[in-house]
C-alpha cells in the first residue's frame, strides 16, 4: 500500500511540473522486480561475540556470492549494526534461501527484510507528450 501511494505522490508530482493533470494521466502499469534490497539487521539480544566468531566465515561466503554475481552491492548499515545488499534476484523466495543459507542465517543471528525494487514508475509520464491545450 505504501509502495502505491507513493508512486501515486511521484506520478502527482511529476504530472503537475509536466503541466498535466492526474485526471489525464491513465494508470500506470505495475513496476517489474529488477533488484531486491535486503536489509540485514540482528535481532535484539543476539550474542554478539558468537557473530564476531561468525562473521570470517560469513565475510567469505558473501564475498563468493558477489563473485558469482548474486549481490550487486553491500553496504554497512550507518545507524545500527547489519547490512544492506542490492541483490541481482528477482525472486524473493530465492532471495531468502540464499540469504539464510549464510552461516549467520543458518545460526539465525540475522534476520532480512526483503524489498523488491524496480524502475521509478512514475518516470513512465514524462514519456507521454503533453496533449494539446
Amino acid at each position: 500500500m505504501k509502495r502505491v501511494l507513493l508512486e501515486m505522490a511521484m506520478a502527482s508530482v511529476l504530472a503537475a511540473s509536466a503541466g498535466v493533470s492526474m485526471a489525464q494521466t491513465a494508470p500506470m502499469p505495475a513496476t517489474p522486480t529488477t533488484k531486491i534490497l535486503a536489509i540485514g539487521t540482528f535481532p535484539p539480544g543476539t550474542d554478539m561475540k558468537l557473530v564476531q566468531h561468525i562473521l570470517p566465515t560469513e565475510v567469505r561466503e558473501t564475498a563468493q556470492l558477489y563473485l558469482d554475481g548474486k549481490i550487486d552491492q553491500w553496504y554497512s548499515l550507518e545507524d545500527r549494526a547489519g547490512v544492506a545488499f542490492i541483490l541481482n534476484i528477482t525472486d524473493a523466495k530465492q532471495a531468502h534461501e540464499m540469504l539464510e543459507a549464510l552461516p549467520l542465517g543458518k545460526a539465525h543471528l540475522m534476520t532480512f527484510s526483503l524489498l523488491p525494487i524496480g524502475p521509478l514508475n512514475p518516470l513512465r509520464q514524462l514519456l507521454n507528450p503533453p496533449s494539446a491545450r
